[in-house]
């Protein structure tokens, strides 16, 4: 099982990630763009995703992943247990999940720095 605090850790070592708040859920920003969120009590995480990427995961897995049926779920924000989820998975979506709500150029400068020149996911 992944914490809340883990999921904090791996998505605050992306460029300009700050932890907030809204409501009562705790999340993750990039210049103040939620990209995920900790509904309060739930032991998940929610992504701000692609909403292919959000069905190939919810036919995959629906056991560990599920989306609201609301316009928050057609937007992409998908839900993962942490007592189910896969770390170096959850780290790949993260990425994703910062990627989309990311300015174009933060991306470009992250991609740039990375060794594989931004090819891979995650």
């Amino acid at each position: 099982m992944i914490t809340e605090d883990e999921v904090r850790r791996m998505a605050l070592g992306l460029p300009e990630a700050q932890a907030s708040a809204h409501f009562d859920n705790a999340d993750l920003r990039v210049r103040n763009k939620i990209f995920a969120a900790f509904p309060a009590g739930a032991g998940t995480v929610m992504l701000r995703l692609d909403p292919q990427e959000q069905a190939a995961l919810l036919a995959e897995d629906p056991a560990t992943f599920s989306a609201p049926d609301n316009h928050w779920g057609r937007q992409g924000w998908t839900s993962a247990r942490l007592d189910r989820v896969d770390p170096g998975q959850l780290s790949e979506l993260l990425t994703e999940a910062w990627r989309r709500r990311a300015p174009r150029r933060l991306v470009a400068a992250f991609d740039a720095a990375r060794p594989d020149g931004g090819g891979g996911v995650g």
